[in-house]
């Protein structure tokens, strides 16, 4: 099979969907490999490390599309991809469908097939694909949004940890996943004042055990989240429905009671946000108020320390890629965490939550391969 990784073009998006490490294990397994000129810039990987790999540079993305069987990249593509995406071809990346109906489109009029990082699972019950860049991001999170609060950025103006004698910042982290748990552990390290708000009481107890009684936690409830955002001098956004569009758990109405400075960190926005106010914005411009809150909303948090996160995504990713690039559609009707990736196919939305969120007829996917 021939592969192909062009060059990421989001706003500030500086990772890249193969590695040369990985390109390697792909030529070892006899499949080209076909990279667009300057894809692995970002991560400081030249043209030349990638012919040292074994891939073939391309002079532009056009080519890339035009000639692969398979595309790997690693964000949602842009509407100047869609166009290029075929039938008979597979795309595999980052889709983050279900807040994102003109992206849909664009995929189920190309008749590709897409298989979505976000919905692969394991036997686990995880998102191994997904969790990598959650640990990168609740990571961030923290990193970010300590930025913000300085005053110069429009915040409080208040230090994460303090200082002796003044009392650190109190952060509060809404969902208790791979980024609320990262976040955490940024926040705890820092000296902040952290409680977690989860609805599972078992992954309550679980963090309970983690932290050893280092942070707070609370079961999940409007009137807990009401209490703690109010309190709060950061909120951390890290709620997760796999597949499907975040739920709005703080409302504009909720901001008025917050200390005015306060900053709020969305990462579920890539699944539309999980604060009413929330949308999208760039590494460009990471932040703006709404009511006196600072809200930071970057799409692709991760993509600000590209060298660590590609990498981290192609150690998750690699070995779901090499199956799908040594038995193609066999290894979705052979792999039932794999098919749970599959998104779209031949014009027909194959995952539940992206079908129930958009209002497309869901078609089975194992039946939509078989057809």
């Amino acid at each position: 099979m021939r592969i192909g990784c062009p060059k990421e073009i989001k706003n500030h998006e500086y990772r890249v969907g193969l590695t040369p490490g990985a390109v390697r294990e792909y030529v070892a397994h006899g499949h080209e490999v076909l990279v667009e000129t300057g894809a692995g810039a970002g991560i400081g990987a030249d043209d030349n490390a990638y012919r040292a790999a074994g891939a073939r540079i391309a002079a532009a993305a056009e080519d890339v599309f035009a000639k692969s069987d398979m595309i790997v990249k690693v964000k949602e593509p842009q509407p100047s991809e869609w166009v290029q995406l075929r039938e008979g071809q597979i795309l595999y990346t980052y889709l983050h469908l279900a807040p994102d109906p003109e992206q849909t489109k664009g995929l189920l009029a190309s008749g590709v097939t897409a298989i979505a990082y976000e919905t692969v699972t394991d036997e686990r019950g995880g998102l191994p694909l997904l969790a990598p860049m959650s640990e990168v991001a609740g990571r961030l999170a923290i990193q970010a949004g300590a930025t913000a609060l300085q005053k110069a950025h429009g915040g409080r103006g208040i230090l994460l940890g303090g200082v002796p004698g003044v009392l650190p910042a109190k952060v509060t982290v809404i969902g208790g996943g791979v980024v609320g748990l990262n976040a955490a552990k940024m926040a705890v390290g820092l000296g902040a004042d952290v409680t977690i708000i989860d609805r599972s009481i078992p992954r309550l107890r679980q963090l309970d055990d983690i932290f050893n009684g280092r942070i707070h936690t609370r079961y999940s409830t409007v009137e807990a989240i009401e209490e703690e955002c109010f309190s709060a001098d950061m909120v951390v956004g890290a709620v997760l429905i796999p597949g499907a569009a975040a739920p709005k758990l703080v409302s504009r109405e909720m901001l008025s009671g917050m200390k005015t400075g306060a900053v709020m960190v969305d990462v579920a926005i890539d699944q539309g946000g999980c604060f009413e106010t929330s949308h999208a914005t760039t590494h460009a411009e990471p932040t703006y108020e709404v009511d006196g809150i600072v809200h930071y909303c970057v799409a692709n948090m991760p993509g600000a320390v590209p060298v660590t996160s590609a990498a981290a995504l192609n150690n998750a990713t690699l070995h779901y890629g090499l199956q799908l690039a040594d038995r193609g559609m066999k290894a979705l009707m052979d792999d039932t965490h794999l098919r749970n990736g599959l998104n779209v196919h031949k014009g027909r939305v194959t995952n539940a939550a992206v079908a129930e969120a958009l209002g497309y007829e869901l078609a089975e996917p194992r039946t939509a391969i078989a057809a």
